[in-house]
């Protein structure tokens, strides 16, 4: 990655939380991208954002926006607006923003760019990249990503209960899917299944309208309220040959999917922190308790400054996982402890802001409620903590103490 060549005096609009000025490790190009994607996320995203999800909704004309947003494809050879592909040091900081102004936003976005079109990307051959990645690359279509199961999340990949049967040249799929987000109305849903004859698991892209292939919204979530998230039963779903991917031999490919898309949710919880913390800077300083901005308590200033060491430790983490990345050198379990890392501080870092707001923070018209609680789904979902500690324990240690 190169550095910025302009002096840091003139960095404008340089984020608050930036204590250590990450973003001038950019360079000037760079930086212009994520001033426009900043511009765009605050100026065309923002104001739709409360009321979606309050309602729980994804309105179309938040997907219409993103499709004009030029953040399509971003880090893809050969597809979306930015070429040849952005580095993974940009990617992140788009995420973060991103998700610094909603995370189920980023969410909604993390699923189609990252998990659906990662897994056609890498797990399809030519001709399926061809057929399926230019209407995803402008939006036309949108993916989803169906791994979790009602009975199964992190150990899925030992106990996959949706099977695939082939018979001839194509797929009967049966089973249940849980948790998908974008599922309800996604052109493409990656589905993956155990096969009933080898016992390896197996992708296919299910279209929408397919047979048998009913998703159903999970309603009452208490997060990430604008994602769409479906449950999804499959039966005798009949899929082509041609619609599994041809590249993805077993779980081994999935996990190198996730092993991409965990650092992003990294980002995506720095930027979560993020939004936090400057919202309960900007109002500590307004807030008047005793006569005073609440900002020149001492307790206050205690929390303000806890909250930016997070931030600051953060991101100088995924700053060096973006570089190994760059370099094609990093591995799984750099991926998994900058995801268990980032998304502990941002806990803390959310209940510290949250608390600063007293009982205004229970209010979705000052934001700060929305992220406390967006905070708990993106600290559970691509693994939890304690999946996360067994994948870097088994690195340090060399002894797995996974069950099974």
């Amino acid at each position: 990655m190169t550095g910025n060549n302009t002096p840091l005096a003139q960095l404008d609009d340089q984020l608050t939380a930036d204590f250590y000025l990450y973003e001038s490790l950019l360079s000037d190009e760079e930086r212009k991208i994520l001033l426009k994607a900043r511009s765009f996320l605050r100026d065309e995203i923002k104001p739709l954002v409360n009321e979606a999800w309050s309602k729980g909704e994804l309105p179309q004309e938040m997907i219409g926006k993103f499709r004009g947003s030029g953040l399509n494809a971003l880090g893809y050879e050969g597809y979306g607006e930015h070429q040849p592909a952005i580095s993974h040091l940009l990617s992140g900081m788009i995420a973060l923003d991103m998700t610094r102004v909603d995370a189920s936003c980023a969410t909604f976005f993390g699923v189609h760019n990252g998990l659906g079109f990662y897994s056609i990307y890498y797990g399809g051959d030519q001709e399926q990249r061809d057929r399926f990645l230019p209407a995803m690359a402008t939006m036309e279509k949108i993916a989803a990503f169906a791994l979790t199961e009602p009975l199964g999340g992190s150990d899925v990949s030992g106990g996959m209960r949706t099977t695939a049967k082939r018979e001839g040249d194509t797929w009967i799929i049966n089973g249940a899917k849980k948790w998908i987000g974008n599922a309800t109305f996604a052109d493409y849903t990656v589905v993956f299944a155990r096969d009933v004859d080898d016992n390896k698991v197996k992708s296919f892209v299910v279209e929408k309208g397919t047979p048998g292939f009913e998703p159903v919204k999970i309603e009452s979530k208490i997060a990430l309220r604008i994602v769409q998230n479906a449950e999804i039963t499959l039966t005798d779903v009949h899929v082509p040959e041609a619609n599994r991917l041809q590249n993805m031999k077993g779980f081994r490919d999935v996990a190198e999917i996730l092993r991409k898309t965990r650092s992003g949710v990294a980002w995506q919880a720095l930027g979560l922190m993020i939004g936090a913390y400057e919202l309960a800077l900007d109002y500590a300083e307004q807030r008047i308790a005793f006569g005073r901005p609440i900002a020149k308590f001492q307790l206050v200033q205690d929390l303000l400054v806890k909250s930016l060491g997070n931030i600051t430790a953060s991101w100088g983490m995924l700053v060096q996982l973006a570089r190994l990345q760059d370099q094609g050198v990093f591995r799984d379990e750099q991926s998994a402890l900058a995801k268990d890392f980032v998304a502990t501080r941002m806990r803390e870092v959310v209940a510290w802001s949250r608390e600063l707001f007293g009982g205004n923070g229970i209010l979705v018209d000052y934001d700060i409620a929305r992220f406390f609680s967006d905070a708990e789904a993106l600290y559970s979902y691509e693994g939890t903590h304690q999946m996360q500690t067994l994948i870097v324990g088994k690195s340090i240690t060399g002894h797995s103490a996974f069950l099974g």
